[in-house]
């Protein structure tokens, strides 16, 4: 069944090029999808997650999705035009220009901590560059996953759109097809399967991963604001977004009164978990063991916990408190890999140099959060430090920007999407050299002469 979407895809394809009107259809058609499906959507999100607040998932989700497909409408002929280049000086008057050009079909693998956001995301580029394609909701999210399917099913012709539903093996499947290019999120691990199954197609992949991404505070920075904005990333969603700042990089001056903070700034926001609907929940029980296991090796290893101690949580609720950990090593896992949930480390620096190092004897994380007022010391932390992108003074909002690409470096990811990144992405950008009626390149065929040799040495001497 999905070879045959595919194959069938692939013919319509080939059949004809999607115009633009045609595309700003297709956006508006999908715009129109999601406005009609908000309440579902909301629910089978808030469903799969066993509890999260509808204001959670319209400002994450729904809202930039919108927001992304606003941004390709407005700007889309724009993006298609082609461009013309300059042509070096000896092959005059020779023209040359770049086409935008689609690819062909896409393949998405989505994500379950976003199952709207990092699914039907980057679906909109992949249409605003005139593809068609097919979309791998995750099988952790079921129910948005089948609302997703009905959805695109009621909007687009499955040889244009499609939604394939299932579980691993689908997905395996699924990687396996020889797409025109494959965009995967979700873990490091499972992208290196994604990676190796699209490399026997020679299938080129955008990965988006994640990592441990840092948020570094340095001592002149307001530390309540600080504190505010952290801890606000790193709830959101139950701190189950690859985004969130994975541990705190802060001053030693400064952890007492942190942690004097902390504790009152997370009840203001979560006065109780169990009952609260605006607390996210864990997507399920092996994830929420995973959790556990992860602070029970800190404490194992000397860490200290400090979370709320008043009400039950367990793998049945799927209710896991904000955690602080104190006095982390590197022995521990959850100093060694992503966590994925509302744990925070928290790792105490002298100076800002040995904390810009210790970042950078990490892996390259997906993003950097730094927390200072002088433009100086920003620059320079930027300069020295490496991380698919960056929001200062505040943490995750560089993803919801239109206008910048979001993506990772190296073990975090590769590739980039979002407004017109995400168009670039799915378009081949098709170079073309219109020679003239007249080329001075006559002059350079054989049979050569003393001339073709000494055109040749005045080039060569630039």
């Amino acid at each position: 069944m999905i070879a045959g979407t595919f194959d069938a895809q692939r013919a319509a394809f080939r059949l004809k090029i999607r115009s633009y009107g045609e595309r700003i259809s297709a956006l508006q058609a999908l715009e129109q999808a999601l406005l009609d499906h908000r309440d579902g959507l909301v629910r089978a999100i808030s469903d799969d997650f066993n509890g999260r607040a509808e204001e959670e998932t319209l400002t994450l989700e729904l809202v930039p999705t919108l927001g992304e497909i606003r941004e390709a409408r407005r700007h889309l002929k724009g993006w298609m035009k082609r461009r013309a280049v300059a042509v070096d000086w000896q092959f005059r008057p020779a023209r040359a220009r770049i086409e935008m050009q689609p690819k062909g079909v896409i393949g998405i693998l989505g994500a379950w901590n976003y199952p709207l956001f990092l699914t039907i995301g980057p679906a909109i580029g992949a249409v605003a560059a005139g593809n068609h394609l097919m979309i791998k909701p995750s099988e952790l999210a079921p129910r948005t996953g089948a609302l997703l399917g009905e959805m695109i099913a009621k909007t687009f012709p499955p040889d244009y759109v499609a939604v394939v539903n299932g579980g691993a093996e689908v997905a395996q499947e699924f990687s396996s097809l020889p797409f025109d290019h494959l965009l995967f999120t979700g873990s490091t691990r499972v992208g290196k399967l994604v990676m190796r199954a699209a490399a026997e197609n020679l299938t080129p992949v955008t990965l988006e991963l994640g990592g441990k991404s840092p948020a570094l505070v340095h001592p002149d920075y307001p530390l309540r604001t600080a504190a505010e904005r952290i801890l606000t990333g790193k709830l959101y969603n139950a701190g189950q977004t690859c985004v969130a700042p994975d541990y705190l990089l802060l001053p030693r001056a400064l952890n007492d009164e942190f942690l004097r903070i902390a504790p009152g700034i997370i009840s203001g926001m979560y006065p109780k978990l169990v009952a609260n609907p605006d607390y996210t929940r864990i997507i399920d029980a092996a994830h929420y063991r995973t959790l556990v296991a992860l602070v029970d090796d800190a404490r194992e290893k000397g860490a200290q916990t400090i979370q709320p101690s008043e009400e039950t949580y367990n793998e049945e609720n799927r209710v896991f408190p904000p955690t602080l950990l104190l006095h982390v090593t590197d022995e521990m896992a959850v100093m060694q890999q992503e966590i994925f949930g509302p744990i925070l480390p928290i790792v105490l620096y002298d100076t800002l140099d040995k904390a810009i190092s210790y970042i950078n004897a990490r892996p390259h994380p997906l993003a950097l959060y730094y927390f200072d007022l002088n433009r100086s010391r920003v620059k320079d932390v930027l300069a020295r430090t490496t991380a698919g992108g960056v929001t200062v003074n505040d943490c995750m909002f560089h993803v919801g920007q239109s206008g910048l690409p979001f993506g990772g470096i190296g073990p975090s990811g590769m590739g980039h999407y979002h407004g017109v990144h995400g168009f670039e992405t799915f378009s081949n950008q098709k170079g073309i050299f219109l020679e003239s009626r007249w080329t001075p390149l006559r002059l350079m065929r054989p049979p050569y002469s003393k001339l073709t040799r000494r055109i040749l040495g005045f080039l060569m001497r630039g």
